[in-house]
Order: C-alpha cells, then structure tokens, then sequence
C-alpha cells in the first residue's frame, strides 16, 4: 500500500519520517489485522469540492487493502456516502478480498461533551504553546492583516484531539490530510504519543492548485463542487476533460484507481495520437464515474454531444434537469404551437430577437439556430421532428451564447 501510493504520487509525506519507514510497512502487511485511518473534512462548505478528492482517494485506498477508515464530517456525509457507495458499487470486484468498513462520524459528538476546564487540564497540558505558534499556518495568520482569533488559534488543538478521540475509541493510528495539513497532523501525532505512548502516523496527499497555482477550494473562490447542484456532472466532466497534457498522466495516477500499466499503455496511444484526447477522457469518465455515479457520466456524455456535436439525438435524451444545468443561465419559456408557426413567430414569442426588421435580419444574417441547425429563413413553417423534438423541447440560440429552452404545451 505504501510504496504503491508513493510511486502513485498519492502518499506524499509520511510522518513521523524513521518510525514511519521501520514500523509502518509491516503493520500494513497483508495478513495483518486491519489498522483504521481517519481524515477530517472541512464543515462550514455544504459540499465536498475536487480539493477533497485526494484525502477521499486516500481512505478508499486503505479501504481497499482491507483497512478500516473514518471520515469525520457532518455537512458533508451525503457527498461521503456517495462517494464510497459509487467506489463499492463500480470500482471494487466482490471476490478481491476484504473491503475495510467506512465509518462518518461527527466530532461535535465528543467535543461537545467535553467540558472546557477538563480539556485544557488534560490535552490542553500536554501541547507546547512554542510548537503550536512555530507552526507554518499559524505564523501566517498571525503576521496577516486580519490577526488570528483565539478560536483559530484552539484548532489545531481540537483537531489534535480528534484523533486522540479517534486511536482511543476506534483503535486509530493514521492521519490523513492535505500537505497543508502536516502542522495540525503533528499536534495530533505529539498529543496521541504524549497521552497513550502508542505510535501513530501521519499521511500528506497534494494539494490540486490551478493553472495559476492557486489551492483549489471554498476559500480561493475557484472550487469544482462534488455537489450536483453545485456543479453538474458535465461541468466536472469538462473540468477534468481540460486539463493540460502536462499534467493528464500524474492526475490518472491520483483520481483512478487505473493499474500504472494501464496508465502507461494510455500515454502511448496518446503520443501518438494526440488529437483525441484519450487520456483526458478516460480521466474525466474515471472521476465522474466516481462522484456521480454511472448515470452521471452518461449524463455528462449526453451533454457534451448535445452542446460540442450539435447531437440531435443527446438533446431528445435530456431531461428537463440536464438541460437547465447545461445551459445554466438560459431562458425558459413555455410556448403553445399554433398552426403554420415560423420561426420568426417562435424567436418574437421568446424574446429572443428585437421586434421590426433588426430581429428579421438577425435569422437571415444566421445568427438563430434551433437544435444545432442554423435556420436562415424566418417564414420556414416549424415541424416536428426537426425544429421540435420528440421531448418537445426545442433549443434556441441567438448569437453565440444566448439560449433559450422552449417547452411545447399541447403537442
């Protein structure tokens, strides 16, 4: 488990470093009684974001390997669940051994029973103030404009405490989190060793950063949602369908579960044939499998032929909820067909033209087209079939981005 993460790039700092590498490897060992590692989740977001992703990937792989994990997180169980049900369902074989149980707990459920003067009294005595403000995180906060609140200060604590809580009731002895975690990991690592003198663990994934570097998440305002109505499974597909080609073979290794063989047949076709785009589909169908299921990624499919191939067929597949979250910020109208309609009577009842002779040239100049086609004569007779679908839904599109979703009554 160790070394593959590692050679995955998933593993990115074990800690503590000699313990880690005399002791870690063969209590990890096949055979072994299962260990039970745990990662902690942001809860003032009220859905999981591609940031997350990797700590996530991290329990599923010691899941995989027959090790209990724990997420801790109240918010975000739904987007938890999720996730391990769609790796149980559709990424692990039934007859490939013991898949480790999941566990969502809630911290509040110890942390708010215990009382204030007994946790200063016994964790709050065992943490050193001088280690806590040495703290890379810490020293940032506090040199910043907006100083560093008490509260913030008492989290690394609380966290600590978390997986003191944790190796005492659930037999926990490994932490995982961020890199930019390794601070409060260590707070954990030093209160667990002080209090229990077991020897615990502490595992970094990387951070995912935009192309400008930026850490993707709720707090630099660029977070991809795990949450459908955040973020649609198209637009995770898409997201992950863009990335670059000097990043698509390390992001393979980190989001799928696809053996590195595999991974290295893919960048070779794709070297060759470097125009469609192999590897970052097979990435994007990967994770949106993973977070949405099997019928978000056909949903994702469906969108993306429906807008990028002009598929007649995608669009009469589309539910009404994968049209509005493909064209987010369209018009919605509901329009009654009347006998011997044109498109320019359909474009006027939309709004979607200005009224007298500008809105007339806009159709003959080829600015409209309806489901994909573009139609030049504003007195052709709308037919079912072909300016209607047999959802009875007809796409509008003025210009190059003005949508509008047209839902016919009475067909």
């Amino acid at each position: 488990l160790l070394a593959a993460q590692c050679e995955r790039g998933l593993f990115q700092e074990v800690f503590p470093a000699q313990s880690a590498e005399e002791q870690l490897p063969a209590l990890l060992e096949p055979g072994r009684p299962p260990l039970a590692a745990y990662c902690g989740f942001d809860p003032t977001a009220d859905s999981l974001h591609v940031g997350h992703l990797l700590p996530v990937m991290a329990l599923l792989h010691f899941q995989r390997a027959g090790h209990d994990v724990i997420a801790v997180a109240r918010a975000l169980r739904a987007g938890l669940e999720r996730l391990f049900g769609n790796h149980r369902e559709l990424f692990w074989e039934p007859g490939a051994g013991r898949l480790g149980r999941a566990a969502l707990l809630d911290n509040a459920r110890w942390l708010g029973r215990e009382p204030l003067l007994r946790f200063l009294g016994g964790a709050g005595g065992r943490l050193r103030m001088g280690t806590l403000l040495s703290r890379q995180s810490c020293q940032a906060r506090l040199r910043s404009a907006e100083g560093m609140s008490l509260a913030e200060f008492l989290y690394p604590a609380l966290q600590a405490y978390d997986f003191l809580h944790l190796h005492r009731h659930h037999g926990c002895r490994i932490q995982l989190g961020g890199h930019d975690q390794m601070g409060n990991i260590m707070s954990g690592y030093e209160l667990v060793t002080k209090m229990t003198g077991a020897e615990v663990f502490g595992i970094t994934v990387p951070l995912i950063t935009s192309t400008t570097g930026d850490k993707l998440g709720k707090t630099a305002g660029n977070a991809v949602w795990l949450n459908r109505e955040k973020t649609s499974p198209f637009e995770l597909y898409q997201f992950f369908v863009r990335q670059q080609d000097n990043v698509v073979e390390k992001y393979l290794k980190l989001f799928t579960f696809l053996p590195l063989e595999e991974i290295a047949h893919i960048m070779e076709m794709h070297a060759k044939e470097p125009e469609k785009w192999g590897p970052q589909k097979r990435l994007a169908a990967e994770v949106t499998k993973l977070v949405h299921g099997r019928e978000g990624l056909e949903s994702a499919k469906r969108c993306t032929k429906a807008l990028y191939y002009s598929s007649v067929e995608a669009l009469e597949e589309m539910s009404d909820q994968e049209l509005q979250e493909l064209f987010r910020q369209a018009t919605s109208a509901e329009l009654l067909l009347e006998p011997g309609m044109t498109v320019l009577d359909l474009c006027r009842k939309a709004n979607a033209i200005p009224d007298g002779p500008s809105g007339y040239r806009k159709i003959t100049d080829g600015g409209v087209s309806i489901n994909g086609n573009r139609v030049t004569n504003p007195e052709t007779v709308l037919i079912l079939g072909q300016h209607i679908l047999k959802n009875g839904v007809s796409l509008l599109r003025v210009g190059k981005k003005n949508y509008y979703i047209i839902k016919w009554l009475q067909l």
